[in-house]
């Protein structure tokens, strides 16, 4: 076999826009694509950190993601999260293609949370409040402008530097932007969580009626970013149901206390495909995990 190229983490950017992404995973929602299908992630722990293998197969390509996890990492002066994804042809089992992996997932999941924002936010959403500055919250403001009509964006953070800068670059794009408080998602018509805390970030209590949440910072079931009082009163969505049982704090924790019934949960598919309808007078959480055929379907479109 012939050397393998790899794009780095530039290349992927290039050749997958946001707004490809998005579609891809529209497509494959509307596809027929079964999330309880893929394995459950393997998780290897390791005395710095995470490795999580993410397989997944279609009947055009197969392919599978390793990523690493370092929490430390960026006192290092290195990602938090680094990894490979290798795309191979699902009939000969040839591999095409070797990409970076952090970088597919840092295009991928907020491609996710954009297709799931498309299905059950208000169309005139136009306020976003951000909770943290990594690249994951940067990739939530470029997708869901492309759903949405964001023009306002509060970032609420913990280290005051990244946050000026990542209000700085949000006006740089045109945005108007301001650093804020938890409290700012009273006002907010869009509430994008994307960091790696394992408590609450705001005060579920303070949402209005026609608020979407996006969580999407943790796949650890004793960890959560929204508290039990956004989970009461937000019809909750999500990619998979067994998989959110097994993996999403924000949802297990509620359900443990009594807050949530499992059968209660809304799948992406479902909404997808016109099966089920949400309330539009209550608020919305998406909650995300990250699937291993989320990362197919977009970096299928490389292929």
């Amino acid at each position: 076999m012939s050397r393998l190229s790899m794009l780095d983490g530039e290349s992927v950017r290039a050749r997958i826009p946001m707004g490809t992404a998005i579609e891809a995973i529209h497509r494959a929602l509307r596809s027929g694509v079964d999330p309880a299908a893929d394995p459950a992630r393997s998780v290897l722990p390791t005395d710095h950190g995470q490795v999580l293998l993410m397989p997944s197969v279609t009947p055009a390509h197969a392919g599978v993601k390793l990523v690493t996890i370092a929490h430390d990492n960026p006192d290092r002066g290195l990602p938090r999260i680094q990894g490979i994804y290798l795309l191979l042809d699902a009939l000969t089992l040839t591999p095409q293609l070797l990409l970076d992996g952090a970088a597919l997932t840092a295009i991928r999941t907020p491609a996710v949370s954009a297709a799931a924002a498309d299905l059950i936010a208000v169309n005139e959403a136009s306020r976003l409040v951000v909770f943290g500055t990594g690249p994951q919250a940067w990739g939530h403001v470029e997708a869901l402008r492309v759903v949405r009509p964001v023009s306002d964006v509060t970032v609420v953070g913990r280290n005051d530097n990244r946050v000026a800068e990542f209000v700085d670059r949000c006006a740089a794009a045109g945005l108007r932007a301001t650093s804020g408080t938890a409290d700012a998602v009273a006002d907010a018509d869009l509430v994008a969580c994307c960091t790696t805390s394992r408590e609450p970030l705001f005060d579920g209590g303070k949402l209005a009626p026609h608020a979407t949440v996006l969580a999407v910072g943790t796949h650890d079931a004793e960890a959560r970013e929204v508290d039990t009082a956004t989970v009461r009163s937000c019809e909750v969505v999500v990619e998979d149901h067994d998989t959110a049982l097994r993996e999403a704090g924000d949802v297990v924790i509620p359900l443990n206390e009594g807050a949530l019934r499992a059968d209660e949960l809304i799948t992406l598919t479902a909404l997808a495909r016109g099966e089920k309808r949400l309330d539009p007078s209550t608020p919305k959480l998406f909650k995300s995990v990250g699937m291993a055929w989320q990362d197919l379907a977009v970096a299928a479109v490389l292929a």
